[in-house]
């Protein structure tokens, strides 16, 4: 491996402890338990996309969340640029839930 390129699954594991600190500001679980992270791609030049959604198209933050998503990913230092894209297809249901989110809602 080249010193230019990067340990993608590293980095992208990095991304996902990151997303794990985000949380939606109505239910207390963090993005990426509640399941509203699709997707996530690191490429070996170090750029991220995102592929999300929320768990309503109206939701209060549809303006700041994915600008808080991209701003902490762009804070990880080895990443060069970071973009969100959000998405309803499939639409959020909580079928998409970790069982750590159900348990933590009283779900399961």
């Amino acid at each position: 491996m080249s010193e230019s390129q990067i340990d993608t699954q590293t980095l992208g594991e990095q991304v996902v402890r990151v997303l794990k600190t985000i949380f939606d500001p109505e239910i207390p679980v963090d993005i990426y338990e509640l399941g509203l992270i699709y997707d996530v791609f690191v490429n070996e030049d170090a750029d991220v996309k995102v592929l999300m959604t929320l768990t309503t198209p109206n939701c209060p933050v549809a303006e700041t969340l994915p600008l808080e998503v991209e701003e902490k990913i762009k804070s990880i230092n080895m990443v060069k640029s970071a973009e969100v894209e959000i998405t309803f297809d499939p639409p959020w249901t909580q079928d998409l839930m970790s069982e750590v989110a159900k348990l933590e809602l009283g779900l399961l």
